[in-house]
């Protein structure tokens, strides 16, 4: 029996789709990432019971970390981006949780920029507040340990390819290392948006880009860039005619991440069949969250989502090449340079 609703609601299903292909879906993948660094923080007496700890969150590190609190016996403060919708809105509400969301805005770098210009106005007013720092503190891969216990049990022998999207690092950047250290070999594929500057592709805007949780308009010291062996930027129209094609073909109703990690670990696999790419074994992608935050803003456009077998990603060779609506590339295992040009050439 389950002591909280948060012990329940974090475990993932691992769902066959394709022969050697799965998915990994959650209802709200960032409660291991929350629940994992809570109770670190409080079995080194950093944090007590009664405490309030604060970040930012644009969806669902917010209901997390609420849970998480609210598992614990601490407060919660969220600044919240504009996407938090009105039913994240009531359930932070009830929760205890208090949330402020910063003005709205078309730009994923202002709206990064005033949420944590907020949080130091809050901890400057507030110095007893705990400032989690999912993007910034590597406590947040601590939860993904069992995660990846779970993926080394339940998958074939063999090799892994991991395919997700990047985000803060945490979660596919965790599970890549704990299946590693379980002696796994693993190709990591990242997922990024247009626009985030985590693998260099602030230079090329998705003016539709409503999948913040994936990228970042500033630095996430939390990305291990060497830890990924690929990474494809996808825009807003693929990533939807990825989830729909999901939902049509496997009944999963998951978020546009999933869509585009969907979409990147089709192309892995056949790739691969077709000898391009590394043998990579079990292909595996992660659906973070449900559906159900994107009804409006995408799944309600479902007639407009293209047949997957008509799309496909410019392979490119250097950040300089990146185009809409889908690049892909074979990563250097370097941090990004300071402007968008070959990242090869900067590994050298």
């Amino acid at each position: 029996m389950d002591e909280h609703i948060a012990e329940a609601v974090k475990e993932p299903h691992l769902i066959g789709l394709e022969g050697d292909l799965s998915c990994l879906r959650f209802e709200t993948m960032k409660l291991y990432s929350a629940l994992g660094a809570v109770r670190h923080l409080l079995d080194r007496g950093t944090v007590r019971p009664g405490d309030t700890l604060i970040d930012s969150s644009s969806g669902i590190y917010a209901h997390a970390l609420a849970l998480a609190c609210h598992r614990y016996g601490l407060r919660c403060h969220i600044v919240g981006s504009t996407t938090v919708d009105r039913t994240l809105r009531v359930q932070l509400e009830v929760l205890g949780a208090t949330l402020e969301q910063v003005r709205p805005s078309r730009s994923l770098r202002l709206d990064q920029e005033l949420r944590v210009r907020r949080i130091g106005e809050i901890l400057d007013a507030n110095p007893s507040y705990h400032w989690m720092r999912q993007y910034h503190d590597e406590i947040h891969y601590y939860g993904y340990r069992a995660v990846a216990a779970r993926l080394d049990r339940e998958l074939p022998g063999g090799a892994v390819t991991l395919t997700g999207g990047v985000g803060s690092g945490a979660s596919t950047g965790a599970l890549a290392t704990y299946l590693r250290e379980a002696g796994r070999q693993v190709r990591l594929v990242g997922v990024q948006p247009f626009g985030s500057v985590t693998f260099g592709s602030e230079h090329v805007s998705d003016p539709d880009m409503i999948i913040a949780g994936i990228g970042s308009a500033i630095e996430f010291r939390n990305v291990r860039h060497a830890l990924y062996d690929r990474v494809h930027w996808i825009d807003f129209d693929s990533a939807l005619s990825g989830a729909v094609g999901l939902l049509r073909g496997s009944g999963i109703f998951a978020g546009l991440s999933a869509g585009a990690a969907y979409l990147a670990a089709r192309w892995e696999r056949s790739r691969e069949r077709g000898g391009a790419g590394e043998a990579g074994g079990h292909h595996v992608f992660i659906a973070a969250d449900t559906g159900h935050r994107y009804v409006e803003h995408a799944y309600a456009r479902h007639r407009d989502a293209r047949p997957l077998s008509e799309l496909a990603p410019r392979e490119i060779g250097s950040l300089g090449e990146l185009s809409l609506p889908w690049s892909a590339m074979s990563w250097p295992g370097v941090p990004v340079p300071a402007d968008p040009v070959d990242a090869r050439t900067a590994a050298a």
